[in-house]
């Protein structure tokens, strides 16, 4: 399941939010300009991380992510399973620049099993440039370029099949 939805994730095709497939009740979720960790614990009693792939990764090994990064000889790799209530809702992936980890920035190397949006949003330098929605059969999903004090990372997230979104849209 991680594997397949990691690929998934590599896989996805980006729309403009303007696009005609992207409902309200989706672009709500997909645009979603908080925490996305916060927005999950209000529909569970516990938000969990499954650590799937974590370390350093030559520039190489990007595909066209890296054109959305600053080029660098390395890149640190995290790719997860957010999980609510045990139950997997969404594959993370996020790839930050080597010259991204210097000064409280190297943190992101420490995360374990802590959700990245709980120090991503804890952070009073985080701003982010844009959001960009994503679809791969029937799965939607969304990229993001960050900066923690001007410096650069970027997040790909992919929501699984038992996600809330798709619960809103099935209600909306």
């Amino acid at each position: 399941m991680s594997q397949d939805a990691l690929a998934q994730l590599r896989a996805l095709h980006w729309l403009p939010a303007s696009s005609p497939l992207l409902s309200a009740p989706l672009l709500d979720w997909l645009m979603e300009e908080d925490s996305m960790t916060r927005r999950f614990e209000q529909h569970c009693q516990q938000v969990t991380v499954k650590v799937v792939r974590e370390g350093f990764i030559p520039a190489s090994e990007l595909e066209d992510e890296g054109q959305q990064l600053p080029e660098d000889e390395r890149f640190w790799l995290r790719e997860i399973i957010l999980c609510g209530d045990g139950i997997p809702w969404l594959a993370g992936r996020t790839l930050v620049p080597e010259s991204t980890l210097n000064g409280p920035e190297q943190m992101l190397q420490q995360l374990g099993t802590r959700p990245l949006g709980r120090y991503l949003f804890a952070s009073s330098t985080l701003t982010r440039d844009f959001i960009e929605p994503g679809q791969v059969d029937e799965l939607w999903g969304r990229r993001s370029r960050l900066r923690l004090s001007g410096k650069p990372l970027l997040l790909t997230e992919l929501f699984l099949p038992a996600s809330p979104l798709y619960r809103t849209q099935v209600q909306g």
